[in-house]
């Protein structure tokens, strides 16, 4: 088996180094095995997708170094492909059209909070017949909803999920674009991805995702979590916590080797 790694930011901002640490990773391990390296573009958010943000991507990872073998592939000039895999769901049955306004959706959720329980679709539109006239209608993933879903990690070891505890995703939105997971799904099935590496605030993206899988007859990839890069307040680093652009490190004179370096080793204590 050739392993086959990749990186997909959204351009909906800059690059700076949390981002890049997850691309390093995921470069190094492809690397490390002989395997490939692919660039995908996750520019489906064309409100805030901007191309200034995909050059400065672009730049980026030249400068760092992190060359890749396929792509940029772009999830804009695959919306046919979304949209015929959506049909086939479709018609297979794993999937249904959900009518939910969202001022009814945010009642549901605001019920299930008051009862003390975890907010989440509770699928009022699996079994319905009917369109609702006028309504231009979102599609549904059928999770599966009895069962266990396990998760052997790379980084975090075995991580077990509720199916019960999984809602029914959105996979396609009532302008017929595709959903994050739908897209991701998608793509990482039809370039072979055989390992995703990424933050370990995807984790609980896996399971859905896993379900999605299995449904459109792709392999399962492996799977590694990454701890994230944290502010001073715990929470994700962001803007707000001052992280910057990582082509300011360039023009502030800074080497790649170096950036790279220092992400290479953050977190390692004396004596790692």
């Amino acid at each position: 088996m050739t392993v086959k790694t990749r990186f997909a930011p959204s351009p909906t901002g800059y690059l700076h180094i949390g981002g890049v640490r997850t691309a390093l990773f995921s470069w190094l391990y492809a690397r490390h095995h002989g395997g490939q390296f692919v660039l995908r573009i996750e520019d489906t958010d064309r409100e805030r997708s901007t191309q200034a943000a995909v050059d400065a991507i672009l730049e980026a990872m030249n400068w760092l170094g992190l060359e890749y073998d396929e792509g940029p592939y772009y999830q804009t000039a695959r919306m046919d492909r979304y949209r015929e895999l959506a049909a086939q769901l479709l018609e297979a049955g794993g999937a249904y059209h959900c009518y939910c306004s969202r001022d009814e959706l945010e009642q549901m959720r605001a019920a299930q909070m008051a009862r003390g329980e975890n907010p989440r679709y509770d699928g009022r539109c699996r079994e319905r017949r009917h369109p609702v006239p006028g309504v231009s209608p979102v599609l549904r993933f059928r999770t599966p909803q009895e069962g266990v879903t396990i998760v052997d990690d790379l980084v975090r070891g075995r991580v077990e999920f509720q199916n019960s505890e999984l809602d029914d995703l959105i996979i396609m939105r009532s302008d017929g674009s595709p959903t994050f997971h739908f897209g991701v799904v998608v793509d990482d099935g039809d370039t072979g991805i055989t390992h995703v590496i990424r933050g370990d605030d995807h984790l609980n993206n896996t399971p859905r995702q896993m379900h999605l899988i299995d449904a459109l007859g792709f392999a399962r990839p492996a799977y590694g979590h990454l701890p994230m890069i944290l502010g001073p307040d715990g929470a994700k680093l962001s803007k707000r916590h001052g992280a910057v652009n990582v082509l300011e490190y360039r023009d502030a004179g800074y080497l790649p080797d170096a950036v790279l370096n220092y992400l290479a080793r953050l977190g390692w204590s004396h004596g790692d």
